[in-house]
């Protein structure tokens, strides 16, 4: 399964919003309002959770500075990836698309279709805000 948040501009060079997604802290700035958890469990991982939904960690996985970040996963259980693909548009601006990338079933997908969606859009539309 594959998903696009709107691609978004942001007020930061490529390089600058680069560094603010390798920056796993960050997150917790991107986060929805129905966040239940946030906590950095190492330098380059999180573990988050959404009122009714199942923890989840990931961690950075690849970063082509300054122009793609990759979260993944840390479980095997559900495998899948955040793709951050940043485009420099001035000196001080860039854009930013995110791609999700997951491995489900059928029933899966349908299930967590909506959600997923919701959320990357909402990550997106925070990093606007940047």
């Amino acid at each position: 399964m594959k998903l696009n948040s709107k691609k978004v501009t942001v007020e930061k060079s490529a390089p600058e919003l680069c560094d603010f997604l390798t920056d796993v802290k960050n997150f917790e700035t991107l986060m929805p309002e129905n966040i239940s958890k946030f906590e950095v469990i190492r330098d380059n991982a999180f573990v988050f959770a959404l009122k009714g939904m199942p923890e989840i960690a990931l961690e950075v996985k690849e970063v082509e500075k300054p122009n793609k970040v990759v979260l993944g996963a840390i479980s095997d259980k559900i495998p899948f990836s955040l793709t951050a693909n940043i485009q420099e548009v001035s000196e001080n601006t860039s854009t930013v698309e995110l791609l999700f990338e997951g491995e489900f079933n059928t029933m899966m997908a349908m299930m967590v279709k909506g959600p997923i969606s919701k959320f990357i859009d909402t990550l997106a539309s925070k990093l606007e805000q940047v």
